[in-house]
């Protein structure tokens, strides 16, 4: 089966790998698999190789020795000769025997979905937590596989810059260690991890007086352009998979004077590796303390119903799931079946579309947003004793303080307020002046 050309990424100086995809189809496994090849051959594009063949093997289950059967095994191997390929990319995760059961068959390289995954998180990390993150996942998951492993590096030479998919480490060092230094490795990562996350978490809770808002869904949904359309953020952009890994936060006034913070995070996506979803934890805070989540989802996507359900059960899994959210269907410019639309927008609730390129509902999204806002925050003006100096310090953990000034023997502050905090500034001594809603009447 050969698949439709996949976009090609071009860096400089790279040689290309050349590999052939295969993927196991199961009783219980989704419709469509070819659907599903073709975001491998994405990924494989991404990390640098060209797909020459893809195919599907079905079984009525896996092959505890090579996966997808001796005889399928050869059969592929002969493939990867004739085609000229040089690498091998299973759709699933292997076990190490497996894995080296495969490679002495095919007589090619070896990696699954995992692997692939990790290295192009290696390729993307830009900031020093999020290249402390990728390789402690590359070494959780290489710890076990380390005898096959350092075959592929004996196979490259060694000569830094040219390991393949698969053997690139952060800032692509290789791996030269044995399983005592890895270990070693891993536990001083997590020291280091967990003391930039506790800094995160500060930060994060910090902004919590701010109306806080997060950006999530599938990898390439459109999130960083949306960003940057609603900000101004000079924010990476590229319509590849995983083009952002680092969370970044930027300051977003919905209506002149009412402002939020903002930030997009790395995309999800399909069997995300455990070792990254752990890794990853810091970065996630966003998600997990926003007050909204901008649940974003490329509306042209035919696997779109799909993706929002592995972002759903993502979100569950890193304590986000309660978290209240907004659908966003964006890049409605590239939608040409209508049916499907429309069924995106009778299944999703509360769904905004939008277009961050031509920037077509954006406004239709700040009043959504404001909307959301007013009902859970409070502009309000209160009154205190200046002594009060609790409450006054209340104030500005718990709010965003706009002015301060003393009358009559008194302090009034200004203070855009979360409502749940509004009954403990009356516990506290507060006394509010303006700002409460109006009760409803009784009818």
């Amino acid at each position: 089966m050969k698949l439709d050309a996949a976009p090609r990424v071009q860096r400089d100086g790279e040689e290309r790998e050349k590999a052939v995809l295969v993927g196991l189809e199961l009783p219980d496994s989704p419709p469509a698999y070819r659907g599903r090849l073709y975001e491998l051959e994405l990924l494989a594009d991404t990390a640098g190789a060209d797909t020459l063949e893809a195919v599907v093997q079905k079984r009525s289950r896996r092959d505890p020795k090579t996966f997808i059967g001796k005889g399928k095994a050869a059969e592929i191997g002969q493939l990867m000769t004739a085609v000229g390929a040089d690498l091998l990319i299973v759709d699933h995760d292997l076990s190490p025997s497996q894995a080296r059961n495969l490679e002495k068959i095919v007589g090619k390289r070896v990696i699954d979905r995992t692997e692939l995954i990790l290295d192009i998180f290696a390729l993307r990390a830009r900031s020093q937590m999020a290249k402390q993150q990728v390789e402690l996942a590359q070494m959780e998951y290489a710890l076990p596989r380390l005898k096959r492993l350092w075959t592929h590096l004996s196979r490259e030479g060694g000569r830094a810059g040219t390991a393949g998919i698969g053997a690139r480490g952060p800032g692509e060092k290789q791996i030269e260690t044995d399983r005592r230094l890895v270990r070693k490795r891993i536990r001083d990562l997590r020291r280091e991890l967990d003391e930039l996350q506790a800094h995160r978490v500060r930060q994060t809770r910090a902004r919590r007086k701010f109306f806080t808002i997060c950006l999530v869904g599938y990898t390439n949904a459109g999130k960083s352009t949306l960003m940057r359309a609603l900000t101004g953020a000079d924010v990476f952009v590229q319509n590849r998979l995983f083009a952002t890994l680092d969370t970044t936060t930027r300051a977003w006034e919905v209506v002149p004077g009412k402002r939020v913070f903002l930030s997009d995070t790395v995309g999800f996506i399909r069997d995300l590796p455990h070792h990254l979803v752990s890794s990853f934890l810091a970065t996630l805070e966003e998600a997990r303390f926003a007050d909204l989540l901008l649940h974003v989802v490329d509306a042209a996507d035919p696997e779109a119903f799909e993706h929002v359900e592995v972002v759903e059960e993502t979100l569950f899994d890193i304590g986000a799931g309660g978290v209240p959210r907004v659908t966003v269907l964006n890049q409605i410019d590239r939608v040409t079946d209508a049916i499907h639309l429309r069924m995106l927008e009778e299944r999703l609730p509360d769904t905004v579309q939008t277009s961050a390129i031509e920037g077509t509902g954006l406004d239709a999204l700040r009043e959504k947003v404001y909307a959301y806002v007013t009902r859970h925050h409070l502009d309000l003006e209160i009154e205190a004793d200046p002594g009060n100096g609790r409450l006054l310090a209340r104030l500005r953990e718990w709010g965003d303080v706009q002015e301060q000034e003393f009358k009559n023997g008194t302090v009034h502050v200004n203070v855009r307020l979360p409502v749940r905090h509004v009954e403990a500034v009356k516990r506290e001594g507060g006394k509010i002046v303006a700002g409460l809603p109006e009760p409803e009447a009784d009818e």
